[in-house]
């Protein structure tokens, strides 16, 4: 599963929804409908910065004889990447929600394959951003993954849930 990008998606049945939805209906169970898949997928977005927040991080350590000092940046690292962890939902073309990366929120010192590291267990990065000197900082694998996993049986059943109730609506 890719890093970036969550998706809860009810493929044809959630498209023949939509449909309806627009034929029928119009914008007021549409919105509804949003809303709640939005409701259904929030836990997972706070989850997901929570756990970046709050990721252990460790380092190999100094070498003998390196030198230290404080860092160049004041912006912490996983604020910045919790941060930009975004929810879309959608009910037109391709229903459904999305939890995901934004790479347009993210600083530009930080890619989206910093974060895709990081849930392999293993950040390499320059020290100080000094091309010659490279470090590696170490966090638990799999960490996306496994946030994914935990929620996925929740909102599958949320977002049935909601479909079953505008189905009711439609009927």
């Amino acid at each position: 599963m890719a890093v970036s990008s969550v998706q809860i998606l009810g493929t044809g049945q959630l498209l023949v929804l939509s449909r309806q939805l627009r034929a029928a209906s119009g914008a007021p169970v549409q919105r509804n409908m949003a809303r709640r898949i939005r409701r259904a997928a929030e836990p997972l977005h706070r989850d997901l910065q929570n756990t970046v927040r709050t990721l252990p991080m460790r380092s190999q350590g100094r070498r003998a004889g390196s030198r230290g000092g404080p860092s160049p940046t004041t912006r912490p690292f996983r604020a910045a990447i919790a941060a930009a962890i975004r929810i879309s939902v959608r009910t037109s073309s391709a229903p459904g929600a999305r939890v995901f990366l934004d790479k347009g929120l993210l600083p530009r010192d930080i890619s989206v394959g910093a974060v895709q590291q990081m849930n392999n267990g293993r950040l390499r990065h320059p020290v100080f951003n000094n091309r010659s000197r490279w470090t590696n900082q170490y966090t638990p694998s799999n960490w996306w993954d496994q946030t994914v996993r935990s929620h996925t049986p929740r909102m599958t059943a949320e977002v049935a849930r909601v479909l079953d109730d505008v189905h009711r609506q439609l009927s």
